[in-house]
């Protein structure tokens, strides 16, 4: 998949996308940014609750293209204009973790989501 198709995905908004080309092969679920740095593939995404520019340095040394904020949480400007210059899109999500980790699974084929 493409970082633009995450922008389709039901709830998803779009809060900055300079790499809407860019592939995606993986997703990571983490709010521990050592354990992010550490353990999260490259051309993933990152889906958080951590809202801020250390996040997009992370995600920046991982290799990670996109990063979905749940549960509500609004992301500063300084963490969005971080993600522009590292051209990694930045999106927000009302859902919890959980809910984002399917829809992205789903949409990563990872999953089915028809089989329950």
């Amino acid at each position: 998949m493409q970082v633009k198709d995450l922008a389709a995905l039901e709830g998803f908004v779009t809060q900055t996308m300079e790499n809407g080309d860019d592939s995606v092969l993986d997703a990571y679920a983490g709010d521990l940014l050592s354990d992010v740095m550490g353990n999260a593939p490259s051309d993933s995404v990152l889906i958080t609750i951590q809202a801020h520019k250390n996040t997009v340095a992370v995600a920046s040394l991982a290799g990670i293209k996109a990063i979905i904020i749940c549960n509500q949480r609004s992301t500063p400007p300084d963490m969005l204009q971080a993600a522009k210059e590292e051209s990694i899109a930045v999106f927000t999500f009302d859902g919890t973790q959980f809910e984002a980790s399917c829809k992205v699974a789903c949409l990563l084929g990872k999953v089915d989501a028809r089989k329950g």
